[in-house]
């Protein structure tokens, strides 16, 4: 399965919120434990970068014609078309 803009957003939006969330618990954090702030920045910095970084990923290409474009007029080559099966049953 290839990147889509979808899948890029749905990495993107909790990454951010989360991210958010972390970072400012750490900032405005009033508990006594210092090491749990540390922690907290640094998951929030992590969660922002993934989000971010995840915005830089390459979009894959558009779908590859398998027909030649028509020259001068011409009609592209195409394959023959199939016979139609008129309902008939093959046993």
């Amino acid at each position: 399965m290839g990147l889509n803009r979808t899948a890029k957003g749905i990495v993107l939006v909790p990454s951010l919120l989360l991210g958010g969330a972390f970072l400012s618990a750490s900032v405005w954090s009033q508990a006594e434990g210092g090491g749990n702030r540390t922690l907290a920045a640094a998951l929030g910095a992590i969660l922002l970068a993934t989000g971010l970084l995840s915005q830089l990923l390459p979009e894959p290409a558009g779908p590859v014609p398998d027909k030649e474009p028509a020259v001068d007029g011409e009609p592209p080559n195409l394959p023959p078309p199939k016979a139609m099966d008129h309902g008939e049953r093959r046993g």
